[in-house]
């Protein structure tokens, strides 16, 4: 297999490259609609670098002024392109040997297509059957690509994206039915054909999948990305690129369309995210509608101010009002509107009704009381008729965060709840995917018995490596980076040791998953964006959106149901 170009690159896989020069903002571009000031970075609450064990393979002191560099990130492009010019910082800081060991595999798993890097495959395990892990996922490869670019490798993002986006425009049938013109492949494989001599992309949009269900997410991530590349690299001219533009459009308008909806969340079907399982996540789960939430802000900065583009803009920002109002209304859960439900009362008929689910208080889960800590709170896992799931999910909490889905405020309950919790949540290994397990009869009727989720284990109470760079992120942009150099410092003792495995079990995260495939490429991915993205919190950019201040807090949920 080729390897890319590393005549520049150190042995430790990092890459010299310079900075970008100053490129100046969309012309004609309406800002006034989005977010214009720094949000908070709660510095004050940065506990000092002296304070870490003497294990840590981090920088002794980093001044207040590189985390407020990371403050005015909201743009879609970065004046500068930030990297590494050695494999040391300019704090000093030499690189535990595990990161040179995680380059080395994520380099690889890089996967090929007519001589060109497109992506990476999900793992490089061969002592189990494959299934799909020899493929590329839109999902699995966004930690990968956030790694090239911030180690000036961009090429290979680049060419994902132009490859991902023409498949969107391939048929897409299960059994006799046409699926929507905008769905995106959950993953794509390259197929070798050695007696034509020719290559091809095979790419699965959910007609292959476990329970045949189509990836809402993958869209999502799409945009994400796209913004990510054009806010490291400060070149808007792939996502001007028509194609580009039509993909967004595509994408926005499957899931903008309407119908018989009453909520502004989008309606899933159960394992259509990185919970690919039967789960109890169908309805309107957190992850999705946090990653909506920040696709449709991503994309207010890349769509061009052409007819179409305006237009499309005008319902995205209708659809971020209503968004907001609703998640920070329904969704949120704190000590205060835990007492508020438990007061509940039911059968309300009325525009007044304070209970507007009809949630029953003997609903609440016994577990709940004693979780939930006096000076935290988070957004739960869905919210329904006559339904709230109170299970505590990873990626839509980090993700509400990072978009600014969740006000200044809610953030830092976030972390506190993360930092109150740290024994439930994190234990001995990062990062529990929802917490907690479900078991027994439930886990009968929630999951089929599927004999994957059992309970502390896959999707059902695992822990995910993957899951510490979007934890470190909302570290950084919450102010609190020592909770990450926390986790990483549990990361680094043993999952090189273990072979990068894709998810560990038990309560504490103490085992190596039943069913986990070692080198698992967004374990590795996931390491070196955290370390990057802590060494140089400017990184920050690419993944995190400033909050819009004409979207402002709603009022207490007692007052305001």
């Amino acid at each position: 297999m080729p390897m890319l170009p590393s005549d520049t690159s150190h042995s430790d896989g990092l890459k010299n490259i310079g900075s970008a020069s100053s490129i100046p903002e969309l012309e004609g571009f309406d800002f006034s609609r989005l977010p214009d000031g720094p949000r908070n970075l709660n510095i004050e609450r940065q506990s000092s670098w002296d304070e870490r064990s003497l294990t840590s393979p981090l920088p002794p002191s980093i001044p207040d002024f590189i985390y407020r560099s990371a403050e005015h990130f909201d743009s879609a492009f970065s004046p500068k392109r930030s990297g590494y010019t050695s494999p040391m910082s300019p704090f000093g800081y030499e690189t535990h040997p595990m990161f040179a060991d995680a380059w080395e595999n994520l380099r690889r798993s890089l996967v090929y297509f007519r001589g060109q890097p497109v992506g990476t495959i999900a793992a490089l395990d061969n002592s189990d059957e494959k299934l799909n892990y020899d493929q590329v996922f839109v999902r699995d490869f966004v930690p990968s690509a956030l790694a090239f670019l911030m180690n000036g490798e961009t090429e290979i993002v680049k060419n994902f994206i132009l490859k991902t986006i023409r498949l969107q425009s391939w048929e897409k049938k299960i059994d006799r039915f046409q699926m929507g013109e905008g769905v995106m492949p959950a993953s794509f494989k390259v197929l070798h054909d050695p007696v034509r001599d020719s290559e091809t992309l095979i790419a699965d949009f959910g007609e292959s999948a476990i329970g045949r269900v189509a990836p809402v997410d993958s869209g999502f991530w799409w945009i994400i990305l796209l913004r990510a590349y054009t806010k490291s690299t400060g070149d808007s001219s792939l996502a001007e690129l028509p194609e580009c533009q039509k993909g967004m459009h595509l994408i926005l308008e499957i899931c903008l369309s309407e119908g018989f909806d009453t909520f502004p969340t989008l309606l899933c079907a159960d394992g259509c995210c990185m919970i690919d399982r039967r789960m109890g996540v169908y309805g309107y789960p957190i992850e999705i509608q946090a990653l909506f939430f920040m696709a449709l802000r991503c994309a207010l900065l890349l769509l061009k101010q052409d007819t179409e583009g305006k237009a499309f803009m005008e319902r995205i920002v209708k659809r971020l009002h209503a968004l907001s109002y609703h998640m920070r209304s329904y969704f949120w859960l704190d000590l205060k509107q835990l007492n508020d439900i438990y007061r509940y009362k039911t059968e309300e008929y009325s525009h007044t009704a304070v209970n507007k689910f009809n949630i029953m208080p003997d609903s609440l889960p016994e577990w709940i009381f004693d979780f939930m800590p006096i000076n935290g709170g988070y957004f739960i896992g869905n919210v329904g008729p006559s339904r709230m799931d109170f299970r505590w999910f990873c990626l839509g909490n980090c993700i509400a965060i990072l978009s600014s889905l969740a006000t200044p405020e809610q953030a830092t309950k976030i972390m506190d709840l993360i930092e109150s919790r740290w024994h439930e949540l994190v234990g001995e290994m990062p990062l529990k995917v929802c917490y907690p397990a479900i078991e027994g009869h439930e886990w009968r009727i929630i999951t089929g018995c599927d004999p994957k989720n059992t309970r502390w284990s896959y999707h059902n109470g695992g822990s995910w490596p993957m899951l510490l760079w979007l934890l470190t992120a909302a570290c950084i942009k919450t102010g609190r980076p020592q909770i990450a150099r926390r986790a990483i410092e549990l990361i680094e003792t043993r999952l090189s040791k273990d072979a990068w495995p894709e998810y560990y079990d038990g309560k504490l995260g103490r085992f190596i998953g039943k069913q986990a495939r070692k080198y698992q490429t967004w374990s590795i991915a996931g390491y070196l964006v955290s370390k990057m993205m802590l060494e140089d919190p400017s990184h920050l950019g690419m993944i995190a959106i400033e909050e819009d201040k004409q979207m402002k807090p709603v009022l207490k949920r007692s007052t305001s149901f």
